[in-house]
């Protein structure tokens, strides 16, 4: 449709539109759209140049989108590359033992249960206690007195009466006397990483001895 206001040529913008709309159902590409700009150009108004000012705001816009397009697009890769860069770092834990507040260890023969007591203030007494599957108490370490902050324990298997526990899961608390009052207070376990895979949300599970999967974020301290 050819515009013959004013005795002048020019591209009609609807016709310029109508163009787009077809060929955007096609997914209008850097090209057509070029080709596009070209021909409303070559035949503007020259009296009349603000005209076409929505046609040069879409080629702003046009420009943006793709420019928005692109940088998602890297965004993309750069995260994909970061996801699979931590799960090749975080194959090297498998074997090694990590720090979380899982409250449960498993025990084996050869060796006993470690952690830490999370104290947020110093304390007169603190206590680390052992439970068994059925929920008894089995073993009490008495960690005395304590400052604030992190404060590491080990159980040997013993239990309170001198017996050795058998191998096997085992329940972790810890209880701390701070200003008079005996209150529970945060516990890591220290757990053995058995393997390490995706999750369906990209992060990373890890599967620990005696506790199952725990996602990464969970984990406080590497050993």
């Amino acid at each position: 449709m050819i515009n013959t206001q004013n005795g002048t040529q020019g591209v009609d913008f609807r016709t310029v539109q109508d163009l787009s709309k077809e060929s955007s159902r096609k997914e209008l590409g850097q090209d057509e759209f070029l080709k596009l700009m070209t021909t409303q150009l070559q035949n503007q108004d020259p009296f009349k140049p603000m005209e076409n000012g929505q046609f040069l705001s879409q080629i702003a816009q046009f420009s943006t989108v793709q420019g928005i397009g692109k940088l998602n697009e890297a965004f993309t890769g750069l995260s994909d590359s970061l996801v699979s860069n931590q799960a090749l770092q975080a194959t090297n834990l498998v074997g090694r033992s990590v720090l979380a507040p899982t409250g449960v260890a498993a025990l084996s023969e050869d060796s006993g249960i470690r952690g830490s007591v999370e104290l947020p203030a110093a304390s007169s007494d603190v206590v680390v206690n052992v439970y068994d599957q059925s929920g008894q108490v089995i073993r009490r370490l008495e960690l005395g007195s304590q400052a604030a902050g992190p404060v590491a324990f080990k159980w040997d298997g013993l239990k309170d009466d001198g017996s050795f526990a058998r191998p096997g899961n085992y329940f972790i608390s810890a209880e701390a006397n701070v200003d008079g009052q005996t209150e529970a207070v945060d516990t890591l376990v220290a757990s053995k990483v058995r393997s390490v895979t995706l999750s369906n949300s990209g992060g990373l599970l890890l599967d620990l001895d005696g506790v199952g999967a725990l996602d990464f974020s969970e984990v406080r301290q590497i050993l």
